[in-house]
């Protein structure tokens, strides 16, 4: 079998089924498990530092973790920065059949640190009997020391070990998402995938072809399809009134943005009034003696068009990526840390010096980020939003996972084997 920790909804999962494999998951958080369950995927929910090795061992092909990253990622309190040293003498430890993790546990600052040491509790057991064949981890970057410690100890039994950071954008995910991934095998030469995609697409060589350029958010939304617009906003615009304000066909977050009442001027005008959730719409809104109705009138002449770009997080040094890009790492969890779509005037003013007004910032949706993770449109994630949103933003990009997996099972990946667009 393929052992998979902290399996989470099923990055590695839904990476093994597209090459046709299959992975046991071990997984606590109650909705990725359901999710996992909705996609097909097998799964023993119970607390990794808690569950024993041996059902495992003289069974096990290959190992995968990536332990939760809250306690090291940028996007929290990283306090798992502080307990490095302790996390580095539990893998020690650990290495050496010393389980020294509830003397360690109690002087940790978050106690979700030590998880980043279980995968060796498995590797120690599992090596005792040749096994397992190949390991693949991943974590945020500031895991990479502790991944090169692991890989110090299985080079001693007998590993080939690769450690380093990789951009998920390299290997035509769309968003530019660093990891410290560690690979090693019994059997052939560690090395990390050939790198796919580039910033900047590259020509066919004599060598070979010429890398991609990395995928856009545009493309992997299927915005900028010939038969899907990439989605714009004209002041103005509307039924009777000029273009649409929003596109037809997938950009389904902004065709129904006015309905959701998400959709918002930031001054009075020829724009629809706001409406919220569960709140009922004014009962002239529509009307064409209504004066703000969306159609009463054309965008004046010069009026500025609308592109939308991704924000990663509401903070002042917010990554900022238009449709034409990847996307930046995506996480949730925390409001600052909200990914919004956010508007782009083409100009600054209005050619009639009229004041500009700015339709709102839009939520992602949860089916959007699971596209920019690589995931399928139709992915079930469960739970409510906040659920679905910290299951995805903690997964492993499939597409990632794929080119990281290939080698091990022998197996080739197609370039169409991940769908991108809805």
């Amino acid at each position: 079998m393929i052992l998979d920790l902290f399996a989470g909804p099923g990055g590695w999962s839904h990476a093994l089924t597209v090459l046709g494999v299959r992975d046991v998951g071990l997984e606590w958080d109650p909705w990725a498990c359901r999710t996992r369950a909705a996609a097909g995927q097998s799964t023993i929910r119970t607390d990794v530092a808690m569950y024993p090795v041996w059902p495992f061992t003289g069974r096990t092909f290959g190992l995968i973790a990536s332990p939760p990253c809250q306690a090291w990622s940028m996007a929290g309190k990283r306090l798992g920065l502080l307990d490095q040293p302790l996390v580095h003498q539990a893998v020690t430890d650990l290495a050496q059949g010393r389980d020294t993790r509830e003397r360690l546990l109690a002087s940790c600052q978050d106690t979700r640190s030590l998880l980043a040491a279980e995968p060796m509790r498995y590797l120690h057991a599992l090596n005792t009997v040749g096994e397992p064949e190949w390991v693949a981890m991943e974590e945020v970057p500031d895991v990479l020391p502790l991944w090169k410690q692991y890989a110090a100890v299985l080079r001693r039994w007998g590993f080939s070990v690769w450690t380093g950071i990789l951009n998920a954008a390299d290997y035509g995910v769309p968003q530019t998402r660093r990891r410290a991934i560690l690979i090693a095998s019994r059997v052939r030469t560690a090395e990390p995938p050939a790198p796919t995609h580039a910033q900047a697409a590259e020509p066919d060589t004599l060598f070979g072809p010429g890398r991609a350029q990395w995928v856009s958010m545009a493309t992997a939304l299927g915005w900028g399809a010939t038969d899907r617009p990439v989605p714009t906003v004209c002041a103005g615009g509307g039924p009777g009134g000029g273009p649409e304000p929003f596109p037809s066909g997938s950009r389904k977050t902004l065709t129904d943005a006015r309905d959701r009442g998400t959709w918002t001027p930031r001054a009075t005008g020829h724009m629809p009034p706001p409406q919220r959730e569960g709140t009922a719409r004014p009962a002239s809104y529509g009307r064409r003696d209504d004066p703000q109705h969306v159609g009463q009138r054309a965008a004046p002449v010069g009026a500025p068009c609308w592109s939308w770009s991704l924000r990663s997080n509401n903070q002042a040094n917010a990554t900022v990526r238009s449709l034409s890009e990847p996307a930046g790492t995506l996480f949730f969890g925390h409001r600052a840390n909200e990914c919004v779509w956010v508007p782009e005037p083409s100009e600054p003013r209005r050619a009639d010096g009229g004041q500009l007004l700015v339709p709102e910032s839009i939520r992602i949706t949860a089916q959007e980020a699971g596209l920019l993770q690589t995931f399928p449109a139709d992915y079930p994630w469960a739970g409510n939003k906040g659920q679905r949103f910290s299951q995805i933003g903690n997964a492993v990009p499939p597409l990632l996972a794929a080119h990281l997996l290939a080698p091990h099972l022998e197996l080739p990946l197609e370039p169409d084997d991940f769908a991108l667009a809805a």
